[in-house]
């Protein structure tokens, strides 16, 4: 008795040393996201059945933690795939258990994504002054810390609602470049909306941080669980705070033009295991998304439309809202989730200054 009872302490501790989840407590979903096994893209690797291991493994890619989920009776890792992976052959780690290593394939097709050159007449957003560059550091340190947020969860989303009304204004992967100089790729969805225009939770999360940043505006950053970020930026004011946890279609906030802007739009940010991905991915009928307005997206209240066109500026941490000068060119000017940096980062997982 008392051997049988070590055996299974030694399971117990081996199945927490590894961050393995009991059969009870992990992520079943009834459908997958899109796969497009691209730079900014997602692949999705059939891992072994259920019923040969009871426990989902521990998945890590470019040494980030990976979404897995049950999924048809099989084991399933979702890996959102960096905009920087180069094409070819990559590693996926999958660790069954202490013994019971194995690595799986992920071939990373190459794709071309277009150009787009913007005119900032405001030169500081383009070229900060020193003072301006102390404050993007810090605000890009509580950033990459969200987005690199891991949190065991049983539910995890693997379809979004369209977060705004509006059309789309810029797609994912852009090349930028600002004032002829270039910038890191567009990371992210444009949703061109009039101020003021209701911002909802496009599935289930916590707030895990909001700010008044300075490219980014007034912002938030949801986290879904398992390494599934999601973030809303240059908003006219922020409704919700950090901790709080919203559903599907809440009212996050409302489209504005603080930070880097040129219009009034959303920047909307999807990162999985660390990887800035194309927030398409995770609508199984796209027209949703590229239409306007979307119909599966929830009707404003009366409420929730006077309170937008009446509400006053946002304070966040003391400082009131902010816009950037008028640019000519596109009306929407978005920004990445932190400055896209006038040096090559550190590490290709850091979207932070020199």
């Amino acid at each position: 008795m008392r051997g049988r009872l070590k055996t299974l302490l030694a399971f117990i501790l081996t199945i927490c040393c590894y961050g393995l989840v009991s059969p009870t407590t992990f992520a079943a979903v009834e459908s997958l996201p899109r796969a497009e096994q691209v730079p900014g893209g997602l692949a999705i690797v059939r891992l072994d059945s259920t019923r040969h291991h009871r426990a989902p493994p521990l998945v890590h890619f470019e040494n980030e933690r990976v979404m897995v989920v049950a999924h048809e009776k099989e084991w399933v890792a979702i890996v959102g795939l960096p905009l920087y992976l180069e094409p070819g052959e990559h590693d996926l780690r999958v660790q069954w258990s202490p013994e019971n290593l194995k690595f799986h394939t992920i071939e990373v097709k190459n794709k071309e994504y277009e150009t787009q050159r913007l005119i900032i007449k405001d030169r500081h957003k383009v070229e900060p002054t020193e003072q301006d560059l102390v404050r993007i550091r810090k605000e890009s340190r509580k950033i990459n810390v969200a987005l690199r947020k891991w949190t065991e969860k049983i539910k995890v989303p693997t379809e979004f609602i369209k977060p705004a009304e509006g059309p789309l204004s810029s797609v994912f992967g852009l090349r930028r470049f600002f004032n002829d100089q270039p910038r890191k790729p567009h990371s992210g969805l444009d949703i061109a909306a009039a101020e003021g225009t209701p911002i909802r939770a496009p599935a289930e999360g916590t707030v895990i941080a909001t700010g008044d940043f300075f490219f980014n505006g007034n912002s938030v950053i949801l986290d879904h669980g398992q390494g599934l970020i999601s973030m809303y930026s240059h908003m006219s004011r922020i409704d919700v705070k950090e901790g709080d946890n919203v559903e599907t279609g809440q009212m996050i906030g409302a489209v504005g033009k603080t930070g880097r802007v040129t219009g009034a739009h959303l920047h909307w940010t999807v990162s999985l295991n660390n990887a800035r991905i194309d927030p398409s991915l995770f609508f199984p009928d796209v027209n949703v998304l590229t239409s306007s307005p979307g119909d599966r997206q929830p009707v404003p209240t009366e409420a929730e439309v006077a309170s937008a066109k009446t509400a006053e500026p946002v304070v966040n941490n003391g400082a009131i809202e902010r816009s950037a000068q008028p640019a000519e060119g596109p009306v929407s000017e978005p920004e990445d989730e932190t400055l896209p940096a006038m040096e090559e980062p550190d590490t290709p997982n850091e979207e932070m200054l020199p």
